[in-house]
């Protein structure tokens, strides 16, 4: 291991009630940690995709190969995978990592593999959910990014390179803020209240904008984000904070929008991310961590006080 990146997630996994966890296919106890990335060390017997030496990340979900949804090229909704490396299985908060199948393991060639961990998540998951928004993404178009976090900061990064749209960040965290205009937002907003969605919608004449992904997912933010999306546009859920999503049928949701609700990413997703980042078109800024200080890594990311993404470095 080279780098673990620590997620929101884990706080789930780490109070999640054992027959919960057994329901999912989940093997207790495990090792935490699904932002993975490293050096190889050895390769079992008819491994030619990577040798020994190589920088690698590991993709986290598991998925079978064979489904419907995996040789379509879906494999983030195959149905084994409500278990994988950091949840259910063993994780990247250690020394060594046992990697699966071939096809989950991602060669970085240039990219340093200390700081490419929460390429495999936090990154793969962003540029899955910028991917499911981007038709809607014209000459003119304006996105919203709620939640500048680890999540948003690459999404932010993902809109300005892969399409032409204004791109807008709300956070109530001003040092998020501050980062998102770094990386390239053209416009910040300060908090999700009642007056966020009028904002949204006189910057955009009024008619809302073309797309709003959440990396919330709290009552406020679903709210705002719906009523910011105009007609015709998209509504990507990715956060789940544990809000609630109620519209009634008629005036609720914007009317032909898309409303796209997900988990994760596609190992082809990842692949493309990596290859952004081995272009230099993107950037993973990182908060590193010693395994000994593994509590106040995750102490720091409870309370909102990292700049980038926690990495772990053994």
């Amino acid at each position: 291991m080279a780098g673990n990146g620590l997620c929101h997630s884990d706080f789930d996994i780490m109070r999640m009630p054992a027959e919960i966890g057994s329901l999912l296919g989940w093997e207790v106890p495990f090792t935490i940690g699904h932002e993975s990335a490293g050096w190889v060390e050895a390769v079992g017997e008819g491994v030619t995709k990577v040798t020994p030496g190589d920088a690698v990340a590991l993709l986290s979900p598991q998925s079978c190969g064979a489904c419907e949804y995996c040789v379509r090229g879906h494999d983030s909704a195959c149905p084994n995978g409500s278990a994988g490396r950091g949840y259910g299985l063993d994780g990247g908060l250690a020394e060594y990592i046992l990697a699966g199948a071939e096809r989950e393991v991602i060669r970085l060639g240039g990219v340093d593999p200390v700081v490419a961990g929460p390429l495999t998540d936090a990154g793969a998951t962003a540029y899955h959910a910028v991917s499911r928004a981007r038709p809607k993404l014209v000459p003119g178009s304006t996105a919203v990014v709620i939640g500048a976090g680890g999540l948003g900061a690459f999404a932010i990064q993902f809109l300005r390179v892969l399409s032409p749209a204004t791109v807008v960040a709300v956070d109530s965290n001003p040092v998020r803020l501050e980062f998102a205009r770094e990386l390239g937002a053209h416009v910040t907003f300060d908090g999700v209240d009642a007056e966020t969605t009028a904002r949204l919608l006189e910057l955009t004449n009024g008619d809302g904008a073309h797309a709003v992904i959440d990396f919330v997912g709290i009552d406020a933010t679903i709210g705002a984000g719906l009523a910011a999306v105009r007609r015709t546009g998209a509504f990507v859920l990715v956060g789940a904070a544990g809000g609630t999503f109620r519209a009634p049928w008629y005036g609720g949701l914007p009317r032909e929008a898309d409303i796209i609700h997900f988990q994760g990413s596609t190992i082809a997703h990842l692949q493309e991310v990596v290859a952004l980042a081995e272009a230099g078109l993107i950037r993973s800024e990182v908060d590193r961590f010693s395994l000994d200080t593994v509590e106040e890594a995750y102490r720091a990311l409870d309370e909102g006080r990292l700049r980038g993404r926690a990495v772990v470095v053994p």
